[in-house]
């Protein structure tokens, strides 16, 4: 079993590419889990854009314990509250705000708040979080923004995602201050609407020997 993760730190060291994965029917969730674990990719951020989500997360938690479920696109404290119930061991969300900081941290799971400028960084700073989430990747400035923050903040890590693919993966993760990438490549609905999980499972082991 994959240990839990006690902080945003041990999040980003889960795999090099977190799966960003949206379930439409939460009976797909448990095998699409296995698939991603057997891959070598345990960390699974199932997304709160569907009504199947919360039960998609409840029965990864249940049934395939190797795997690290957490929840994702979370935008209010409420909805931290309800993947916290439902099993999740770690909580994402898209940006941030002070109430919804507070609301993940209440939860007492370890949290990537999502950030997209240098102010909302330094915000997340001064609450002592260096571990972070950069959304909308490729739309917010990609591989040259995170490159440039560098300098001026060396001890924040970052999980980009948003527009990121198993081509371009690479380059963000040869940048110091990345500490994986989310990516929803893995996934792909016709594979998944297929039930063609060795695809998913032959994705998620490219995937996962990005960064050797």
């Amino acid at each position: 079993m994959t240990t839990t993760p006690r902080s945003g730190a041990d999040i980003l060291d889960l795999a090099p590419v977190m799966p960003v994965v949206v379930v439409s029917d939460a009976e797909t969730a448990v095998p699409l889990a296995r698939a991603l674990v057997a891959g070598g990719l345990p960390g699974i951020e199932v997304t709160l854009r569907t009504p199947a989500a919360l039960e998609a997360i409840e029965r990864i938690a249940a049934e395939v314990p190797e795997a690290v479920v957490g929840a994702g696109t979370v935008a209010t404290p409420e909805q931290a509250r309800a993947a916290a119930e439902a099993g999740s061991r770690f909580l994402v969300s898209p940006g941030c705000t002070a109430d919804l900081a507070q609301g993940m941290a209440d939860t007492g799971l370890p949290f990537l708040p999502g950030v997209g400028t240098v102010s909302e960084a330094l915000a997340l700073m001064e609450r002592g979080i260096t571990a972070m989430k950069f959304f909308p990747a490729e739309a917010a400035g990609g591989v040259p923004f995170l490159k440039s923050l560098g300098g001026p903040l060396p001890q924040v890590r970052f999980c980009p995602t948003g527009g990121i693919t198993a081509a371009s993966a690479p380059t963000y993760l040869a940048l110091p201050n990345v500490g994986c990438v989310g990516g929803s490549w893995l996934t792909p609905a016709d594979l998944v609407s297929a039930g063609a999980w060795d695809k998913v499972e032959a994705l998620a082991r490219e995937a996962a020997a990005l960064r050797g």
